[in-house]
């Protein structure tokens, strides 16, 4: 059996995959090393992961493990690895970026641009193998274009300063039950203030047809484009991720009037990885 895992940094999803195509699907909190030490990562996972597994560990032996998550830069993926390892002590363990996640499951083996938009945004070029550029993700603080955690920022930091007109302000207070106070805590005191400001995100998709709100996540995506994807040669784009999916209306838009063609657009890389990798399992005794 092989285990996949995608993680981003609020959620993590899980498939088991025995050689006779059988899955087993679980979920978990979110893990980025840049935020979390190895033996919190163990621990979350032996806590979280290990008993909604249960007795499919019986079941057989698992013989390799890939993870692809957020935060998994060249530096940081050797404490990932040491963590999983400690947890799946007889497997392989091989640690990826979320970014050669996206770029397997949109693209397989065929040349494009890949693009995870969730709680944070990352892209890349790839050949059908490997990436040949990247422009820098940078994170929420000076980066993340296109991302829920700068959707959320943008939407409170117009909605607090009165970009945007007072209806629009008090539905969001009284949705959310938040005080200014509370969403200053929540930003500048809190564990995890991009995760706080992607869950925001969501009252603009409640709201879209509010033309207010609609060209405030046009123009988001517009900066994407202007300042990710139009730094890459004219190739089909593709992209994964909640933000992608659930705004994908409005993004189709932008990538139109902007003359992009879309490879596609998916919520969850797994179903693509669980194809790229299927040839990996191994019948085990």
């Amino acid at each position: 059996m092989i285990l996949i895992a995608d993680s981003g940094s609020t959620k993590t999803q899980w498939c088991l995959l025995s050689a006779s195509g059988q899955m087993s699907e679980f979920r978990m909190d979110g893990i980025n090393p840049f935020y979390q030490t190895a033996d919190a990562i163990k621990n979350s996972i032996s806590n979280q992961l290990l008993p909604q597994m249960g007795q499919l560990l019986w079941a057989g032996k698992i013989t390799n493990v890939y993870f692809y998550g957020a935060g998994c830069t060249p530096e940081k993926c050797p404490l990932v690895q040491m963590a999983v390892k400690s947890v799946f002590k007889d497997a392989e363990v091989e640690v990826y970026s979320d970014m050669v996640g996206a770029a397997r499951a949109l693209l397989q083996h065929s040349e494009g641009v890949a693009c995870i938009l969730g709680t944070g945004s990352n892209s890349c070029l790839y050949d059908g193998e490997k990436f040949t550029k990247n422009v820098p993700a940078l994170g929420f603080i000076l980066g993340d274009e296109g991302s829920g955690a700068v959707l959320g920022k943008r939407l409170v930091a117009d909605l607090l300063k009165d970009q945007l007109n007072d209806d629009l302000k008090q539905q969001f207070l009284k949705e959310y039950n938040l005080t200014q106070a509370d969403i200053i805590d929540k930003v500048y005191r809190q564990p995890f203030p991009n995760r706080f400001l992607a869950s925001l995100s969501k009252f603009c998709a409640d709201h879209i047809d509010n033309p207010i709100i609609y060209d405030l996540v046009y123009d988001h995506f517009q900066t994407f484009v202007t300042r990710i994807l139009k730094q890459y040669p004219s190739v089909p784009v593709g992209f994964v991720g909640s933000i992608a999916y659930y705004y994908r209306d409005v993004l189709g838009k932008v990538l139109a009037d902007n003359h992009i063609e879309i490879a596609d657009i998916l919520q969850s890389p797994m179903p693509g990885l669980i194809e790229y990798h299927k040839a990996d399992v191994k019948p085990t005794m």
